[in-house]
């Protein structure tokens, strides 16, 4: 059983540009920054603050932290490298990606709703 980030629209509106286009609950990845958001999260593409959902190939800005029983590690893998590579990004150590992705959350407790600002993913403050 593996913990991992999932899309949600908790604490959606928190910041003026938040969005939640992704499905509720499908497993989300911080995918590479585009030239537009590269120096500025609030930039005009969104995608330096967003997290991308692995199933809907959508973003959103609110992530949450979910123990996802029945799922193994080598689970999570076969589905953040399907996903990566339906969507046409060169990732060669998608091993590595997911262990960095789920050594992320390992210590943190699950409900916990974090956001991604460029390099930095943090519990969202401030949020009651």
């Amino acid at each position: 059983m593996v913990k991992a980030l999932v899309a949600t629209s908790a604490t959606q509106g928190f910041r003026d540009n938040d969005y939640h286009w992704c499905v509720e609950g499908e497993l989300v990845w911080i995918a590479p920054t585009c030239e537009k958001d590269r120096n500025d999260p609030d930039g005009g593409c969104g995608c330096g603050r967003g997290f991308a959902g692995l199933s809907s190939h959508r973003a959103t800005t609110t992530a949450m932290v979910r123990t996802l029983p029945g799922i193994t590690r080598e689970d999570y893998i076969m589905v953040l490298r399907s996903s990566v590579e339906e969507q046409g990004y060169d990732i060669a150590d998608v091993e590595g990606l997911a262990d960095s992705l789920l050594d992320l959350v390992a210590d943190l407790p699950d409900g916990v709703v974090l956001e991604h600002r460029l390099d930095y993913v943090q519990v969202r403050q401030g949020v009651p």
